[in-house]
């Protein structure tokens, strides 16, 4: 009786959590689904009729996206070109240099590492707004205010989350494996690259998802560092699609943002499960 009784218990409390967390699913959900709506709606029902299916009069087609791309005299593919540039460059050296870094804290017992890592560890708390005036003027003094050299500004805000989830799963990597290939030959270089570097794949794989999110999705740091004349990423684009006197075409506005999210979606339905892998992989162990 008693586990009939538990059974059931068990059944409504799940149930519960289904229903609340769908209803949570489709609060996150909403906003997406109204910037695919409107991405096809003509201007002037985005504000009357904004929850309004594109229905009859209100259908714009591909009208919005033509126009969003064609709009003043910057064209939309270099937007396109230098966040790819930005994004790919970014993460490459956060990927290779925190995984080095962490690899050298999680093998080296000293006092130096364990402020290092501690103090990558309080930059993950650290806002933005405390310190992005003074590193506007840095980045301009040392010339990383163009999309080839930003990624240095971005390999800093990056290196945080990146060495505490390198860190903790490099500390689960037997010594033994790098020992053997010392003994075979290997230098530090070597040992890394033959050696560790493969069996870091899950956690590599996690951190260049969420770092690709982040610099993809990045509007303040760039609008800050680059010259927003000459080089102009999809979110700061988005930003000046305004006419006279400030007037924004709305429709236009949905429909590149509609653009910039449908590759991170994509890219993140099909890796979720290497997140979920790296960051258990990252914070458990060790």
């Amino acid at each position: 009786m008693r586990k009939q009784e538990t059974l059931a218990s068990e059944r409504r409390r799940k149930t519960i959590m289904s229903v609340v967390l769908s209803v949570i699913c489709i609060i996150y959900v909403l906003p997406v689904l109204s910037v695919v709506i409107n991405s096809f709606k003509l201007n002037t029902y985005v504000k009357t009729d904004t929850f309004a299916l594109p229905l009859g009069e209100m259908w714009a087609g591909f009208q919005n996206f033509i126009k969003g791309m064609t709009f003043g005299n910057y064209p939309f593919y270099k937007s396109v070109l230098y966040t790819v540039i930005i994004t790919v460059l970014s993460t490459a050296l956060i990927l290779l240099f925190c995984s080095m870094a962490a690899w050298y804290i999680a093998r080296v017992n000293s006092l130096f590492c364990k402020i290092f890592y501690y103090l990558c560890v309080f930059s993950m708390v650290v806002p933005f707004q405390m310190v992005m005036f003074t590193l506007s003027k840095t980045a301009d003094k040392l010339h990383l205010n163009t999309p080839w050299t930003i990624p240095v500004v971005y390999l800093g805000f990056g290196a945080g989350l990146a060495i505490f989830m390198f860190v903790g799963f490099a500390k689960s990597i037997p010594i033994e494996i790098e020992e053997a290939a010392s003994i075979d030959g290997c230098g530090p270089l070597r040992t890394y690259f033959k050696v560790v570097f493969p069996m870091l794949k899950p956690t590599m794989i996690s951190v260049g998802i969420l770092e690709i999110m982040w610099v993809w999705n990045d509007y303040l740091l760039p609008s800050l560092v680059l010259d927003i004349n000459e080089y102009r990423t999809i979110p700061i684009h988005i930003q000046y699609l305004k006419g006279s006197y400030g007037t924004v075409d709305l429709g236009a506005t949905m429909a590149l943002i509609l653009l910039s999210i449908i590759p991170v979606i994509i890219f993140y339905l099909v890796c979720q499960k290497y997140i979920i892998k790296g960051v258990a992989a990252g914070a458990v162990k060790g």
